[in-house]
């Protein structure tokens, strides 16, 4: 049964209420409070019980039939959630917001939150690594307005992003969990069923009304509380401000609260940033393998050392967003080789960061009014931690590391604030008691001495009647039903005192009270309510004085999140030797002996072969680099791609010696694999790939290219090897730095024909049949791929290796090296309709030969089936005499 088909009058007034919750949150998935179990009905029931695979059961609600019905406990429902919302689902929780045992009829209930895969705020259903985005973005011309946030810690960004490719790159770099837009963005020509398919990004449009130019405009000044927008520097960001004031809209309709935590807005510039595409975060495998998707084997696997969860989501974004300053770049290395020279220092810091909890979302609970007990607990551990870390890095002469422990703040009011009010065990929940430490409120110490001065008289009171009547195991318990009682076995009934009156019978006791008891009772019970409550009422005083803080608790949380990252980078550096790079303005790199920083981790210790690697602006723009497979090219290529980028990263890297001008952008064509989801094939990828980086690099760019051309025929493939080649080395069309992996041999041609292309090899050793892979880079190139030794070495069978030689000589003959020259010096323009002969040179035919002329003379409509085999056969006769 549909909610529509249902008839209001008849259900039950707790139904009622249900269905006019739903009917305001019809897209939603209802969370419904009933006493400990969040409840949903009718199709969202059948919905819930069918995802997450619970039992689906009914309720009599008034109807003829039982309504589907299916639960899950309240104190577990965050799992729950978070599995809804990963499958794209909106989760609406409505809350009891009275106590049941105080309200008059049917307990109040609301909605307090709306949950979306973008708003998820649950820290432990949550990868505390990495950030959980939300991301908005409005179109209606070029540039595209973006927004992006982390409701958990209160990150709030606004950029203006010029083109589709680029605001793919950002949504890729960002990784946003959500996407809100406007109508028009389905028409940008932004793929996005790419999005949601291949990025499982959910996206949804809003209303056009969330993004009105004015309503925007009001939402960023009432929230920021500014008369206007040119407060906060965005006054140049037309665009960007239409979607952040719709984010700010749609965040402040799902959070049911103010977003507190949101107290400043960073505006994202591309100037001053290293920028990398989603091509190359997946080909350099930044934060994930290629293959299995996981952290294991990739970069970040091997920098991320830290100790808070700050620290990983910040070292996350140096490496997604490396920096393109040789001033700022010169900073942060100064502060990592200094920590590399204080270790003991270093470790010590490390030491205290290792008790600090998640700071930036612990305030982000603190601000949503979620936080408990233990959370507030987590964080004075944490502020503990505070003035150590500071004073030790006030030792350091490290520009940036003084800065850093300047913006740190001790927070002793708070640390001193928690530590009065709060106890050191608190219970999770607000609503058990034992929270507020004593000697914090003199009233809550007056209502605690009451109950445990009555405790202590009930110990007293059940001697006393034990002595005097004689019962000896007379005992007075409690439950929640029949309060504080007497219970006597069946054995010692006939010594019960005439003042006892009987309150429940048992099989094997009975249960007596008394009126000094029942007085006793209600003093008790009555100091423990009002203890409660009060105790939770100045626990809800603590948090919002917290909450009141929240600008310099995120700013210090920033800090140490910094040092921490900092922090990292130096021990990597002495535990993997990794030296300082320079950084030079004169468009240089030069790496000796580097090493490639995962591969190197999974060999074992001194197997990975180190190479050297040069480039300049001048007459070593262009490595072409030949070799057999499996020699290296692609981890050679890879590495100097790391080492470039660790170095802008501000970290430490893995060669000897490297000297690494600034680049602005790293742009890698590597490996091979079929777009299915778009129907796009491998060389379709590949070309699309080669396109972007022609059209986009500069002569300050560094590309890594890898096998251009190999997903098609051996002419074109050459063909466009060649080209790509002689357009990158041209100044005035790109200019860039280039490392060019090919199994194309001629192309080792156009060292002395193009500018600045230089030829290197990997080496290899011959011993009969057998081949030693050297693993070295030497100048020259290489004459031949080694495929058949490689496909030896795989397991291939000696019967196809065998013949894949014999073929392999006799191909030898017809080998195109020697039209290579020709290919360089044609200069023959086609008209865009002219067939390529190449392309069907199988039926190379001389056009006056018989066989043409009798071809021509066919009357196809006039033969029958058989006249057309027959008249077949006989052609192929002819061709096979000529």
């Amino acid at each position: 049964m549909t909610y529509a088909e249902i008839d209001k009058s008849k259900v039950s007034p707790m139904m009622q209420h249900y269905l006019s919750v739903k009917e305001e949150y019809p897209d939603c998935i209802l969370f419904y409070r009933l006493g400990d179990f969040y409840e949903m009905f009718f199709d969202d029931a059948v919905e819930v019980s069918r995802v997450l695979e619970i039992t689906l059961t009914g309720r009599a609600c008034g109807l003829e039939d039982r309504a589907p019905m299916c639960g899950i406990p309240f104190h577990a429902y965050e799992s729950y959630m978070t599995r809804l919302v990963e499958k794209g689902y909106k989760v609406a929780i409505c809350e009891q917001l009275e106590d049941p045992d105080e309200a008059k009829g049917i307990v109040k209930r609301g909605v307090i939150r709306i949950v979306t895969p973008g708003t998820n705020t649950s820290i432990s259903e949550l990868d505390s690594s990495a950030n959980s985005y939300i991301m908005s973005i409005f179109y209606s011309s070029y540039p595209f307005g973006a927004a992006i946030s982390d409701v958990t810690t209160g990150e709030f960004s606004v950029a203006e992003i010029k083109d589709e490719k680029s605001l793919r790159d950002e949504i890729i770099r960002f990784a946003p969990k959500e996407i809100i837009c406007n109508e028009a963005f389905f028409m940008s020509g932004v793929d996005v069923d790419e999005l949601r398919q291949m990025h499982h990004i959910q996206v949804n449009s809003l209303p056009n009304a969330y993004f009105d130019e004015a309503g925007t405009d009001s939402a960023i000044c009432d929230h920021f509380k500014v008369s206007h927008i040119d407060s906060l520097g965005l006054h140049d960001l037309p665009q960007g401000v239409v979607a952040a004031g719709a984010l700010l809209t749609y965040l402040t309709e799902t959070q049911k609260n103010e977003l507190g935590n949101i107290v400043r807005i960073n505006i994202l510039k591309e100037k001053g940033c290293m920028l990398i595409d989603s091509s190359t975060r997946r080909n350099l495998e930044l934060t994930v393998t290629l293959r299995e998707k996981e952290k294991r084997g990739s970069l970040i696997w091997i920098l991320d050392k830290t100790k808070t969860a700050m620290g990983a989501r910040r070292l996350r974004q140096f490496m997604e967003q490396p920096l393109a300053d040789k001033a700022l770049i010169e900073e942060r290395l100064d502060a990592v080789s200094e920590l590399s020279d204080k270790i003991t220092d270093r470790d010590e810091i490390r030491e205290y960061l290792n008790t600090v909890y998640d700071i930036e979302r612990l305030m982000g609970k603190v601000s949503y009014k979620t936080a408990n007990p233990r959370d507030i607990v987590a964080l004075r551990s944490s502020l503990s931690m505070l003035d150590p870390i500071r004073k030790l890095m006030s030792g350091f002469d490290s520009a940036l590391i003084k800065r850093l422990a300047d913006a740190i703040d001790p927070l002793e009011d708070m640390y001193e604030l928690i530590s009065k009010a709060i106890c050191d065990e608190p219970p999770v929940s607000i609503h058990e008691g034992g929270i507020i430490r004593e000697g914090y409120s003199e009233k809550a110490d007056s209502y605690r001495k009451a109950k445990t001065e009555g405790k202590e008289w009930l110990m007293s009171l059940e001697s006393k009647i034990r002595e005097s009547s004689g019962i000896k195991n007379l005992k007075i318990r409690f439950n929640k039903v029949f309060g504080y009682y007497f219970e006597v076995t069946n054995s010692y009934l006939s010594m019960v005192p005439d003042d006892f009156i009987r309150k429940q019978t048992l099989s094997g006791s009975e249960r007596y009270t008394t009126a000094e008891l029942k007085e006793m009772e209600d003093k008790i019970l009555n100091s423990e309510e009002r203890l409660i409550a009060l105790e939770r009422d100045l626990f809800t005083e603590v948090r919002d004085e917290l909450a009141a803080n929240i600008g310099r608790l995120q700013d210090t949380a920033r800090a140490v999140a910094y040092i921490d990252v900092l922090c990292s980078l130096s021990y990597v550096a002495e535990h993997n030797a990794f030296v300082r790079p320079k950084i030079n303005k004169k468009g240089v790199i030069d790496i000796k002996n580097g090493r490639h920083p995962v591969v190197e981790h999974m060999l074992k210790e001194g197997r990975f072969v180190s190479n050297d690697v040069y480039l300049d602006s001048d007459k070593d723009r262009i490595s072409i680099i030949t070799g057999p497979n499996m020699a290296g090219k692609s981890t050679y290529m890879r590495l100097t791609a790391l080492i470039v980028l660790m170095a802008h990263m501000g970290s430490f890297v893995p060669c000897e010696s490297a000297d690494i001008c600034i680049i602005d952008r790293i742009f890698t064509r590597v490996g091979a694999s079929d777009d299915l989801a778009s129907g796009q094939s491998t060389f379709m990828v590949e070309m699309t790939e080669v396109a972007n980086i022609l059209r986009n690099a500069t002569k300050d760019s560094l590309l890594i290219l890898d096998e251009i051309g190999r997903g098609t025929s051996t002419y074109d493939g050459l063909a466009i090897a060649w080209a790509v080649v002689e357009f990158i080395s041209d100044k005035r069309k790109c200019g860039a730095k280039t490392l060019f992996a090919t199994h194309y041999h001629e192309l080792t041609e156009l060292e002395g024909k193009v500018d600045g292309a230089k030829n290197y090899c990997f080496a290899v050793k011959e011993s009969g049949d057998n081949v030693v892979f050297l693993r070295k880079v030497v100048r020259g190139g290489a004459d031949r791929s080694y495929g058949i030794h490689v496909a030896r070495l795989a397991g291939v069978p000696d019967n196809v290796i065998r013949r894949a030689q014999e073929i392999a000589g006799d191909l030898a003959g017809n080998d195109i090296s020697g039209r290579v020259s020709d290919i360089a010096s044609a200069k023959k323009k086609r008209q865009p309709d002219e067939l390529d002969r190449g392309q069907i040179s199988l039926f190379d035919l001389e056009q006056d030969s018989d066989i043409m002329t009798e071809l021509r003379n066919l009357k196809l409509d006039m033969m029958t089936p058989m006249d057309a085999m027959n008249t077949l056969y006989n052609l192929h006769n002819k061709a096979l005499d000529i």
